[in-house]
């Protein structure tokens, strides 16, 4: 055995078993910083939980340190920006607790149909309550699912044996795919006024914190029930609370919170509420799972190959590095600009590579996968990146296309990427003049010159004047400043875009004014 593996947290024994039948192992919990700096420097591989904080204190002190491996989802306690300069992948386990939070959300639920903890607590404070603990049965009623991956869809199988009927939201998801599972997808809209349990299954995100609050509990059926296993601040806890105690929301079940613990929260002392203390991946099998997972993508890299779940950046290959970092970096900020300008469900997408960029043969599938971190990364409970990204996308049903081709359109390279929804389509392109220099040279049918990078609105409006001068002014009452502005025609008078930059986050109610000036049709607010 030529690898040393330091398991430094404590791992369950299926998956240390595996590493000691290809490595030496060490298992050594409750190391300090300090302790751990002085032996770090012998190990190839190192596998923790959350106990561990690998800083950048500890990666400098890791001479041959190659892979470190999080038994779990979060990787919080990883300096991932020192682990990447020193060539260190890192990876988790995403997927090992997903039936654990899957099954812990739907026993939230029917602790929450049923009142179990409640009434549990009363006979065994010697009561004899019964009429006090009426509940409500899951058969035939409708369960909105907010967020529909892994977790989503895995609890949708057994809504469906219950005899519920599931509606989904997530903007990223065709309806094929949901056909399949037996869900029917609709908007956010649709789902608040017809669901009886409402249970939320996404990332917490700037455009998911408070996702559910005062505003859409009130587009709520009067006497819903509410659970959430997945993030803290998804929902805002004053609001339900208000809920709660108007009779407008008739119960809760929380696994996760605001502030953890939550101490002194109004919303966990409401007899309604069943609390758990952030159980959802705490179960046997569930720790068993990332431990084999972590285990065996620590093999797999030690004996030269990549792990599954790479959540820091991959390095690119030595030999085509000069040549395909620039295309690759402008490849995920095309991406990312992209996912930030379309409506829908995400169906498809289809990148071209024109010019030289045709040139690289086998190694646009590599540029291709950056193109969907780009696009993903943002959107997804996951971390996403070269490794797992096609099959991310695969797995949400989303197809994925790629051609070649000598045309250039008076370039000498240019990628350009379209996404297709089920209600729109947008495209971007982009060159590479050198190393230095990425631009984004068009988006859809429109010639810019755009440096990917930073704030930006980009607007779709008639090109009659007026249009524009509306526009600073409204971005200016915000106290936003304009860096700069490029406008793109075909006619004059008919359709133009423009893309403003700007120098820090523009507001919702600013992007709201702006779509109500007469003769735009679209104003989308992106950072990239």
């Amino acid at each position: 055995m030529d690898f040393t593996v330091l398991v430094s947290d404590t791992l369950a024994d299926e998956g240390v078993d595996i590493l000691r039948e290809y490595c030496n192992v060490d298992v050594k919990t409750g190391l300090t910083e300090e302790e751990l700096i002085e032996i770090i420097g012998t190990y190839d591989g190192l596998l923790v939980r959350s106990g561990t904080q690998v800083t950048a204190e500890v990666l400098a002190a890791a001479e041959k340190l190659k892979f470190i491996g999080r038994a779990g989802a979060g990787v919080d306690n990883i300096n991932l920006d020192a682990a990447t300069e020193k060539g260190i992948i890192v990876a988790n386990a995403p997927s090992g607790n997903t039936l654990a939070a899957c099954e812990h959300t739907l026993a939230m639920m029917m602790s929450l149909s049923r009142n179990i903890p409640q009434a549990t607590a009363s006979v065994k404070a010697g009561e004899w309550k019964r009429s006090q603990f009426m509940g409500v049965e899951l058969n035939n009623k409708v369960l909105g699912i907010v967020g529909f991956g892994r977790i989503g869809q895995e609890l949708a199988k057994r809504a469906n044996a219950l005899e519920m009927r599931c509606v989904a939201y997530d903007p990223y998801i065709n309806r094929e795919r949901a056909k399949e599972l037996g869900v029917e997808v609709c908007t956010l809209d649709e789902l608040f006024p017809q669901a009886d349990f409402i249970t939320v299954h996404t990332p917490l995100v700037k455009e998911t914190r408070h996702l559910i609050n005062k505003d859409t509990i009130a587009q709520m059926k009067t006497g819903v029930r509410i659970v959430n296993c997945a993030r803290g601040g998804i929902i805002d806890e004053e609001a339900l609370a208000d809920a709660i105690e108007a009779g407008k929301v008739a119960g809760a079940a929380l696994d996760v919170y605001e502030n953890e613990p939550p101490e002194g929260q109004r919303i966990v002392a409401l007899p309604q509420v069943v609390t758990t203390p952030h159980l959802g991946a705490s179960t046997v099998e569930a720790q068993q799972n990332v431990a084999v997972s972590v285990a065996k993508q620590c093999i797999d890299v030690l004996e030269g190959g990549s792990a599954r779940f790479v959540v820091n950046a991959p390095m690119v290959p030595l030999d085509q590095q000069a040549r395909i970092e620039p295309y690759a970096q402008l490849a995920q900020k095309m991406g990312k600009l992209l996912i930030q300008l379309i409506d829908g469900r995400l169906e498809s997408v289809e990148i071209e590579y024109g010019g030289k960029a045709a040139d690289f043969g086998r190694n646009t599938k590599y540029i291709t996968r950056f193109a969907l971190k780009g696009m993903l990364d943002p959107i997804l409970q996951e971390p996403v990146n070269i490794v797992n990204a096609e099959f991310a996308a695969k797995e949400r049903g989303i197809r994925i296309s790629e051609s070649i081709t000598t045309e250039s359109k008076g370039f000498t390279n240019i990628m350009t990427i379209t996404l297709k929804t089920d209600t729109m389509q947008e495209s971007v392109s982009g060159n590479v003049s050198s190393a230095e220099k990425i631009r984004i040279v068009a988006i859809g049918e429109y010639m810019t010159d755009m440096t990917p990078g930073g704030d930006v609105v980009i607007s779709r409006h008639r090109d009659v004047p007026g249009v524009i001068g509306q526009f600073a002014t409204i971005i200016g009452q915000y106290d936003v400043n304009i860096a700069g502005m490029q406008v793109g025609r075909n006619k004059p008078g008919q359709e133009a875009i423009m893309v403003l930059n700007v120098d820090a986050t523009v507001p919702q109610e600013a992007m709201e004014e702006i779509v109500k000036i007469d003769g735009v049709s679209t104003a989308r607010y992106a950072h990239i």
